[in-house]
């Protein structure tokens, strides 16, 4: 969530770099090109002492086993890394070669950042190898010894937490309906995974690279080995629901509320929410947003706008304080979010992809309201895994594949994803209407933004 990098970021995407193709067209200050010349510039003394730059997985393998080995989810979501070009250097000498061979030192040069690739590259990863692979000869004696395991237990090459996330979810569908021509679905192509905590990743794979500006990618192997990966994103999710609840004046007697009655404040809004509908005889729980839209980009929009400086929009406040009108905003703010993934959906399916199928982990999934808002304003079903700590397994996958419990990755998504419930959309074309429209209005709060920042641009030239 650290957005300093901005001015860095725009001066690395002037430069149009090839690699910036398989980064969505531009990189976002979130990702490390932009993070690192923010270092530099700003933090010559530690710039200059640093002896390696990891992302926090690569870090954690690192200090378990000493191998340095760098993972393809870290180098090629975050680093400008070009998986593709790995692999196709690996296939003509040895498909176990690990030399790191996709980096473009063309780029890190032309960036201001050449100084990274001396030494061939081992400041910021000279070998790069998939998720799962086995590093050096497991746990050492020391890190054994801090975790209370044994020495050499295996360690495989790490995944970003979410991207551990979409290995424990996206091969889910032994529950799955039937496609419309009668066969079963057996592809992974028309799914995309939502990890939903502090900020939601939203993740798709394809057999062939597919690009779709404003969205990072494609990632050849970050995630599914062989297969390309779209990531969309939200910066803000879990952290804006925090945000508007905690900062809400009605938030202390709410949360005292909660206490007292065993349950989260969320739960209690929930149940105010149900309780409201009734009520005011509302035609669905939905309806009670009717004069309240919320755009969510408190924190810029990531994805499919790539607008790091777009702000947050709170449109039908009024004088009212009570917890009635805090839930209110709950749920236009749960609504807000939801059409956030719609269009990132739409964005992603008017570029190639065919997503009809939603599969969500994290903890926002486990919010009811969440996630049968978010199908019903998606119009996809939303898988939910039988393991609610998807993270978990997704990780326990990349171990197990490291001790050789199972030949691949994908073998072993196959044996241990499992799906659980599945939340379809209302059935009830008055929420479907009612969501359609409320979409074009969350959409015209950003064409508004840009209007409003025309003007003031202007007035301060």
């Amino acid at each position: 969530m650290d957005h300093r990098a901005v001015k860095q970021a725009e001066g690395i995407n002037a430069c149009n770099s090839p690699v910036l193709q398989y980064c969505g067209g531009s990189l976002s200050p979130e990702q490390q090109p932009p993070k690192l010349l923010w270092v530099k510039e700003n933090l010559q003394e530690s710039w200059s002492m640093a002896f390696r730059w990891m992302d926090l997985s690569d870090w954690l393998s690192f200090r378990a086993t000493g191998d340095d080995t760098r993972s393809l989810c870290t180098t090629v979501c975050k680093w400008t890394y070009l998986g593709h070009a790995h692999m196709e250097q690996s296939k003509e000498e040895d498909s176990r070669n690990m030399e790191a061979c996709g980096w473009d030192d063309v780029f890190w040069d032309e960036v201001g950042l050449g100084d990274l690739f001396e030494g061939h590259h081992v400041k910021i990863g000279r070998s790069v190898a998939f998720p799962g692979h086995p590093l050096g000869s497991g746990l050492t004696p020391a890190a054994a010894k801090e975790l209370g395991l044994l020495a050499g237990t295996p360690v495989g090459t790490s995944l970003i937490d979410a991207h551990a996330g979409g290995v424990g979810v996206i091969e889910s569908m032994s529950s799955m309906e039937p496609q419309a021509n009668g066969a079963h679905r057996d592809s992974i192509c028309n799914r995309m995974v939502l990890v939903c905590g502090t900020s939601t990743c939203h993740m798709a794979v394809s057999q062939n690279k597919v690009f779709i500006p404003g969205v990072w990618g494609p990632y050849w192997s970050a995630m599914v080995p062989e297969y390309w990966l779209t990531e969309g994103g939200q910066s803000a999710t879990g952290a804006l629901l925090d945000h508007i609840v905690d900062n809400h004046v009605a938030s202390p007697h709410l949360a005292n509320r909660a206490a007292s009655q065993g349950v989260s404040p969320y739960e209690l809004l929930n149940k105010m929410l149900e309780s409201t509908a009734n009520d005011l005889k509302a035609p669905f729980l939905s309806a009670l947003t009717e004069d309240l839209h919320v755009l969510p980009d408190f924190h810029g929009n990531r994805s499919p706008i790539a607008d790091p400086m777009s702000k947050g929009i709170i449109c039908g406040l009024t004088l009212d304080t009570s917890e009635k009108q805090l839930a209110l905003l709950y749920l236009a703010t749960i609504q807000g979010i939801a059409y956030g993934t719609r269009h990132i959906v739409e964005h992603c399916n008017s570029h190639g992809h065919k997503i009809d199928t939603l599969l969500a982990c994290g903890g926002l999934a486990k919010n009811p309201l969440y996630i049968q808002e978010h199908a019903d304003i998606v119009g996809c079903p939303i898988i939910l895994p039988r393991e609610n700590e998807s993270v978990l397994l997704g990780a326990a996958i990349v171990g197990a594949v490291a001790a050789k419990k199972y030949a691949t990755l994908h073998n072993a998504m196959k044996a241990l994803n499992a799906a659980g419930q599945v939340i379809h959309p209302s059935k009830d074309p008055k929420v479907k209407k009612y969501h359609d429209t409320k979409y074009r209005v969350f959409r015209k709060l950003y064409e508004e933004q840009l209007s409003h920042r025309s003007i003031m641009a202007e007035a301060l030239s």
